[in-house]
């Protein structure tokens, strides 16, 4: 086992700070994970997700859990690596990490990351869409860690299918994501809290409304219910809720 650092464990301060929305933008378009959003995503995860260093956590114990040995363990939207990083703290070293990202400017940080914190293990970073062809093979752990919200509605069942068959027995999917409230009055409160904690860490009522704008047609997300519905339905067959924060939540499907 290797004695890393969690990333609730990393100093803030060292983080290049989140300024994407910082001035006034005239037409506001998509939210993109390029480069500019690349150089400042750790500040940003931790400042926009409630809980994010416990989440990755969480995540890290439940996949050492359900690794198992000879098999891989793929991270599906894996971004700037701290979910690869903190989940190799605690799983055996004789299991290979596979992260996947559209993104190449987040695999490059990514890498340059893994690379910083000796990553010692087999892993393998894949440049892929998974809105097109991807693969999962011989896995006993897949994490989509805030990324299948950011997947077409339409292809979500398919994607879940590809998981799954690309699993071995006993093998875990650990789902992480922002959610809708299951009545609406409680979904509105849910989100003026979750601005309200955007605000405490100092991000500003015009930052909060252009980050709103530019998610709006490209984050779409499901009721936590609807998620476990769509699980049951891919063909897991334990599905169990191990965080929940307002409009934030996160499940474990077990095949």
């Amino acid at each position: 086992m290797n004695s890393k650092a969690h990333p609730e464990e990393i100093n803030d301060s060292k983080l290049n700070q989140d300024k994407v929305f910082n001035d006034e933008i005239k037409k506001v378009s998509d939210f993109k994970f390029g480069a500019k959003v690349a150089s400042v995503f750790d500040d940003m995860v931790n400042r926009s997700v409630p809980m994010y260093g416990e989440i990755q956590r969480m995540v890290a114990e439940l996949a050492a859990d359900y690794a198992q040995t000879g098999t891989n363990v793929y991270d599906l939207g894996c971004s700037t690596g701290t979910t690869l990083i903190g989940m190799n703290s605690l799983v055996s070293e004789e299991i290979k990490f596979i992260g996947v990202d559209e993104s190449e400017e987040m695999l490059e940080k990514c890498n340059n990351k893994l690379k910083q914190a000796r990553f010692s293990r087999p892993y393998e970073l894949v440049s892929a869409d998974l809105h097109k062809d991807f693969r999962v093979e011989n896995a006993s752990v897949v994490v989509l860690c805030l990324t299948l919200q950011f997947i077409r509605p339409i292809e979500r069942e398919r994607i879940l299918k590809t998981v799954i068959d690309g699993m071995v027995e006993g093998g875990a999917l650990i789902l992480v994501e922002k959610v809708l409230a299951e009545e609406s009055t409680l979904n509105r409160n849910y989100i003026k809290y979750y601005y309200d904690m955007k605000r405490r860490h100092n991000y500003s009522e015009m930052e909060i409304s252009q980050k709103r704008e530019a998610l709006e047609n490209v984050l779409i997300p499901y009721k936590l219910s609807e998620n476990s519905l769509l699980l049951k339905k891919t063909g897991f067959t334990t599905i169990e809720t191990f965080f929940k924060w307002y409009n934030f939540s996160a499940l474990i499907a077990i095949k």
